[in-house]
C-alpha cells in the first residue's frame, strides 16, 4: 500500500485567462504558494500560473 505523505494535489490557475492545471506538490518542503510559467491553450502562449485555493 502507498504511504500517506505530505504530497497533495493543487490547482494552478492562469493569471490571464480561466485556464487551469492540476499538479502535486510536497507541502512539507514547499510551504509557500508556487508560481510557474506554463502553456495556456486558449491564449496559445506561456503565461504565469499561480497556486489557487
Amino acid at each position: 500500500m502507498a504511504k500517506k505523505g505530505a504530497r497533495e494535489k493543487i490547482k494552478m490557475k492562469s493569471t490571464e485567462s480561466n485556464e487551469c492545471y492540476w499538479t502535486i506538490k510536497n507541502k512539507r518542503n514547499t510551504t509557500e504558494r508556487i508560481e510557474l510559467k506554463k502553456y495556456d491553450k486558449s491564449l496559445r502562449r506561456h503565461v504565469a500560473f499561480k497556486e489557487a485555493k
